[in-house]
């Protein structure tokens, strides 16, 4: 007879469960009143706000203009990488010029760069874009130029072999092999753009009509609406769950983890 297995060996059921048990902690934790409900608001409140915002439709214009700034910088960053990284290939002298841009470029945060953005682009919608780009084209470039590199002879000679020539040597052979790189670059691209765009959305103000999550959760600390400050960040976590462990995790799925390139848990 087959013994079931441990529910507690399931993946998704301990990452529930811990988030229940942090949900628990902080419900406790405030109705206790260790500290006042400005500060610390109990979970019925933070559901609350939410729920009045979404109604209204305040929460879902502005989340839907998050997405669509962070799409329209990570559709920017993406193209330049690949564009970049794509010279580099052809060109020693351009693959040492990005490798000096990216030394660069890569550690420097993109919130360092507001001032500047302000200056050249005004405190409009493309300010914005442009930091949001910063944030993803330096880990981008960075992963997959490694990634690229660490393609073999032997590889691409079996590649040559079976009469792959150019673009289908690069698309079959050299993209497959470096995607666990590209996937690793995408990934971190996306959670340093996410950040920045709530950061510089709040330091920004309304870049569109009526501007992103980032400047509703500055809009609520003015007003000392806490609650609304937490539902807002609720969404902006959920959104950030939602891409890594729906998104990515199918992706990867899909591609690394069925070529046998990553080490999967048992």
């Amino acid at each position: 007879m087959k013994k079931k297995p441990s529910l507690w060996k399931n993946h998704t059921f301990r990452q529930v469960l811990f988030v229940l048990a942090f949900l628990a902690i902080w419900e406790i934790v405030a109705l206790s009143k260790i500290y006042p409900p400005l500060l610390f608001p109990d979970l019925v409140s933070i559901l609350k706000a939410l729920v009045e915002s979404t109604a209204s439709g305040e929460m879902v214009q502005r989340t839907w203009y998050s997405l669509y700034l962070i799409l329209m910088g990570l559709g920017i960053g993406l193209l330049i990488s690949f564009v970049m990284v794509a010279l580099a290939m052809v060109s020693d002298i351009f693959a040492d010029f990005m490798e000096a841009m990216v030394a660069i470029n890569h550690p420097l945060p993109g919130v360092a760069l507001l001032p500047i953005t302000l200056l050249w682009f005004g405190s409009g919608e493309w300010g914005i874009i442009f930091v949001l780009v910063h944030s993803v084209v330096w880990p981008m470039m960075l992963n997959t130029y490694a990634g690229f590199r660490s393609v073999s002879r032997t590889q691409l000679e079996v590649g040559r072999n079976i009469g792959l020539r150019g673009l289908r040597l690069v698309t079959s052979v050299m993209v497959p092999a470096a995607f666990p790189y590209i996937f690793t670059g995408l990934k971190i691209s996306w959670a340093r753009a996410w950040r920045s765009l709530v950061a510089a959305e709040m330091i920004f103000g309304a870049s569109g009509k009526d501007g992103g999550l980032g400047w509703l959760i500055y809009q609520r600390r003015f007003f000392l609406d806490t609650p609304g400050v937490f539902a807002a960040l609720g969404v902006i976590i959920l959104i950030g769950i939602v891409v890594e462990s729906g998104l990515f995790t199918q992706l990867e799925k899909r591609t690394v983890q069925r070529w046998g390139m990553v080490v999967t848990r048992s």
